[in-house]
């Protein structure tokens, strides 16, 4: 694979609040740590009181910016954080950027506890910036690149222990949305989803629901209908579209989706989770890693 295209390759975008704050802290821990034991940019021929405390500052300057960088961001521009966007590419470029930001942060702690106690600067700011970066950059770019084989692996080798189910062979097509389907394989139930504004309905057999996809305040409803996918678009939220189902096999599979877990033909997975197939593979369904252990438990059952 060339380097272009491995930077292209999917990667997770965030992982919950709870573990990016609890990685900010390892990595300030680290930081501090570091600059105590080896005291590098003249820190060892600095004299002052409680010296060994205004060093592991550093690490509380790391721990505040890093943990800004991997949870603000992401809730003030969410559109960049997703899935379908975030590549290996990104993700580095994100580290690098907190990497540099770090530096900066460190540079401006250092120079006010300098000014506070009249030293004369030990290191430029070019100078710190640069080795700052230089130490991090190939770490960081290890790093991912091992987190991503390692979860690569994982959801590779995992996707290929569930059970598949294999389509019946695509006829003569119409058009875009014609195809087909696997035929239904659940008893018969009446499903009727319902807008917010109560007017508009959607009323179908559960076991034609292929998934339904949330987008800002709309839902589009996929099922089949006569060997052809419709798609109405409803006014609602997912969450309120859920509750009108309430049947085991169609689950929340992704803060956007909910599927039809027997209507999924084969799984898949990839560094960002697993992949769910359905129609003749034309359709894949992300499953969030936050979902994972109870699908995995309902996909291998099916």
């Amino acid at each position: 694979m060339r380097i272009p295209e491995l930077f292209r390759q999917p990667y997770p975008s965030t992982e919950s609040p709870v573990r990016e704050l609890r990685q900010a802290a390892i990595i300030g821990l680290f930081v501090g740590l570091f600059l105590l034991v080896f005291q590098p940019f003249g820190l060892s021929m600095w004299q002052t009181p409680d010296k060994p405390l205004k060093i592991l500052g550093f690490g509380l300057v790391t721990f505040v910016i890093t943990a800004y960088n991997f949870t603000v961001w992401p809730k003030l521009f969410p559109r960049q954080f997703v899935d379908e966007r975030w590549n290996i590419g990104r993700q580095i470029m994100l580290i690098t950027g907190n990497i540099l930001l770090i530096a900066i942060g460190n540079r401006l702690y250092l120079e006010w506890m300098l000014d506070q106690e009249g030293y004369t600067d030990y290191i430029s700011w070019l100078e710190m910036i640069l080795v700052t970066f230089l130490l991090g950059l190939f770490p960081t770019t290890g790093a991912v690149m091992f987190n991503y084989i390692r979860k690569l692996k994982m959801y590779s080798q995992s996707a290929a222990g569930f059970p598949m189910y294999p389509p019946t062979p695509a006829g003569p097509t119409n058009g875009t949305e014609t195809v087909s389907l696997s035929p239904p394989v659940q008893v018969e139930t009446p499903l009727t989803l319902i807008s917010d504004n109560e007017r508009d309905i959607v009323t179908l057999d559960a076991a034609q629901l292929l998934y339904i996809e949330s987008s800002d305040n709309y839902c589009t409803v996929v099922y089949q209908k006569e060997n052809q996918l419709v798609k109405p678009l409803l006014r609602s939220s997912l969450s309120r579209m859920e509750g009108q189902i309430n049947l085991p096999r169609i689950v929340r599979c992704h803060r956007s989706y909910v599927v039809n877990l027997d209507r999924v033909e084969r799984v898949t997975g990839n560094a960002q989770g697993y992949r769910l197939h359905l129609a003749n593979g034309m359709l894949q369904i992300p499953v969030s890693r936050q979902y994972n252990a109870t699908l995995v438990a309902e996909l291998k059952a099916l």
